[in-house]
């Protein structure tokens, strides 16, 4: 699934993102841009799932 999140704008960020992604699943596939807010997410977990988990931590995610 590829997400945007347009308040990503730095690498702690993305560190975050990752994180909440993986705490979900930890066998996920995690690839970010930081510079496009573009999350390119890999994961057998649903994704909106994922997406409420983000929002959660303060990182709400768009279809990219």
């Amino acid at each position: 699934m590829k997400l945007r999140i347009e308040n990503m704008t730095c690498g702690g960020c993305a560190r975050s993102v990752t994180a909440t992604i993986k705490n979900i699943d930890p066998n996920a596939t995690v690839d970010i841009d930081v510079a496009t807010k573009l999350v390119n997410v890999q994961s057998s977990v649903d994704e909106q799932k994922i997406k409420e988990a983000l929002a959660e931590d303060g990182f709400p995610a768009l279809n990219a």
